[in-house]
């Protein structure tokens, strides 16, 4: 149990409070991306039609609207607006420090600012490249601006364990192999049945017993280090 499941974090920000941190992958932000650029896209279109009639002057302003949207768009949004620009929004993620703390003006200029780089050369093979070699898919000015792109939590008023039995584990875990045990069984029961399996046949060898069994026993040991007997 030496990798956490999924892909979530755990920070600590700087009051001393640790947080958990769901990093977003490249599909998720790729799918982001493409809805802030239909919205640039649409917005584009509908200013140079209007522009248009200004002549070499409406062309200049045009310019201008193109430099201004393509760089600041998202600066704005993630600075003011919480980390997130509407294609994050409507994928539920969001820009964060590295402690987990909202961003700011520099994190969101910095992290931006640098995009040109990710789309060398022509194409943003370089930003995919450096999201690859990351454990928590940061692109350059991710790393340059200390931040990363998780998953927005859903409040949901529910996070009671499954009802099974309280199981104890067959051999002693260390303080982060528990907490993934009980983070498991607190989002088990919004995956289907196979995702959970799936996820609990990598512990096969400390469960014991295929998916479904295996499943149940993690489930049934997060009951049982969260008190229950």
């Amino acid at each position: 149990m030496a990798e956490l499941i999924d892909t979530r974090r755990y920070v600590e920000t700087p009051e001393g409070v640790e947080v958990a941190v769901d990093v977003a992958g490249p599909l998720a932000r790729g799918w982001a991306w493409l809805i802030d650029a239909s919205i640039r896209g649409f917005l584009h279109f509908w200013v140079g039609m209007l522009l248009i009639f200004l002549g070499d002057a409406g062309m200049g302003f045009f310019l201008m609207w193109i430099f201004m949207l393509e760089w600041f768009y998202p600066v704005v949004f993630e600075a003011r607006l919480g980390g997130a620009t509407p294609g994050k929004m409507a994928m539920r993620l969001v820009v964060l420090h590295d402690d987990g703390t909202p961003v700011g003006w520099r994190a969101a200029l910095i992290r931006n600012l640098l995009r040109f780089v990710d789309h060398l050369p022509m194409v943003p093979l370089f930003g995919l490249v450096s999201m690859g070699m990351s454990p928590d898919f940061k692109r350059l000015g991710d790393h340059v601006a200390g931040t990363v792109v998780a998953y927005k939590h859903r409040v949901t008023g529910k996070s009671d364990l499954p009802d099974v039995p309280a199981v104890p584990p067959p051999v002693a875990l260390a303080v982060h192999e528990q907490r993934a045990i009980v983070d498991y069984a607190q989002r088990s029961e919004s995956w289907s049945d196979d995702r959970q399996s799936e996820l609990a046949e990598y512990l096969v060898p400390v469960v014991g017993g295929p998916g479904p069994v295996a499943a149940r026993r993690l489930q049934g040991m997060a009951r049982w280090l969260l008190g229950g007997r």
